[in-house]
């Protein structure tokens, strides 16, 4: 085998290698932020039962739209 051979095979390896990288980084963020939202929800809870927000107010906030288009 000569390199001329090894070139398509190094190709496809890296291009599959990229693309499970990719999806792997993906799967990671998503449960990251599914993590971070239920760490906020629980938050906002504990404020609610301490008494230094009323429940609407916490209602409102759940219920906002994020500010960014990131998610």
């Amino acid at each position: 085998m000569d390199l001329g051979d090894l070139i398509p095979i190094i190709a496809v390896g890296g291009g599959i290698t990229v693309a499970l990288v990719s999806i792997t980084m993906g799967f990671w963020s998503g449960v990251q932020k599914r993590k971070q939202a239920e760490a906020s929800r629980r938050e906002i809870a504990a404020y609610v039962a301490e008494g230094s927000m009323t429940p609407q107010d916490a209602e409102r906030l759940l219920n906002a739209k994020p500010l960014s288009d990131d998610d």
